[in-house]
């Protein structure tokens, strides 16, 4: 349900976003802040309470920061073996969020509001996948033979951008880039791991490990595109950044099956 809600969001907001760029580079940020406030307003007003009084626990400063909470989930290897996955799926994931729109527009001349039509596309397609799909097939492979084939079609589809011919195949390989990002993470097998009073700490931790990649991820996939991209570059590949984001899904591949193999989840 969640990864359905963040489709929906992605279909509205790139459209938003394009349309709104026409009238200022500006724009869409100002639109983007008022949203945040009313999100902030409708969640300390309205929003209520999700955790049950007996599930709550005293507040403790050594727990109250990211190396604190993932220290403490060290009893837990499987939360271990794939917070390094996550890791690296965050941070192929910028090859989408911070060159989608560099890459389209050089390789294909798409302008803003093709590129935010086509992020509305990626929106439309994960919240198919996460809303419907993910219902039938989770049941039928099994979440952890579906955490496989999702990690396995993530990395086809980035390897599949960066040779795309044209944009209506770009359109297209939107199709396993979904199917693939509705599976390759996988926050309910590690919610399954730890307890109901721990769960907070968890995702806490975890969302804390996330934007250190939002540090990392920008800076790397747009570094490798302008390398790639450049007057002077010797080879031009506007693709790079997507050829690398399928190396990190490999590599995140790889690091699941060690770690449902050393834990006896296979």
């Amino acid at each position: 349900m969640i990864g359905a809600a963040f489709g929906l969001g992605f279909i509205i907001g790139p459209v938003i976003g394009g349309l709104l760029g026409q009238y200022g580079a500006r724009v869409p940020f100002f639109a983007a802040a008022g949203l945040v406030l009313v999100n902030w307003l409708y969640g300390y007003f309205v929003l209520p309470e999700s955790l049950p009084p007996e599930n709550r626990r005293s507040f403790e400063w050594k727990r109250a920061n990211p190396a604190g909470s993932l220290l403490r989930l060290r009893k837990y290897p499987v939360i271990i073996g794939l917070i390094g996955t996550m890791l690296l799926l965050n941070l192929a994931g910028f090859a989408t969020q911070s060159t989608w729109s560099y890459y389209t527009m050089e390789k294909f001349s798409w302008n803003e509001a093709q590129v935010g039509f086509s992020l509305g596309v990626v929106g439309l397609m994960i919240a198919l996948v996460q809303g419907g799909l993910i219902r039938v097939l989770v049941p039928k492979l099994g979440q952890k033979r579906a955490v496989f084939v999702g990690l396995s079609l993530y990395a086809l589809a980035f390897i599949l951008f960066a040779f795309a011919p044209s944009g209506f195949l770009m359109l297209i390989f939107i199709i396993p880039s979904a199917l693939g990002a509705g599976r390759a993470h996988h926050p309910g097998i590690m919610a399954g791991q730890v307890p109901a009073r721990e769960q907070g700490e968890l995702q806490g931790g975890l969302t804390s490990l996330v934007s250190v990649t939002t540090i990392i991820g920008p800076v790397m996939m747009t570094s490798l595109f302008y390398y790639f991209t450049n007057h002077g570059a010797s080879i031009y590949f506007p693709g790079a950044p997507f050829l690398a984001a399928s190396m990190l899904t490999i590599a995140a591949l790889f690091i699941v099956l060690r770690t449902f193999r050393i834990n006896n989840i296979l």
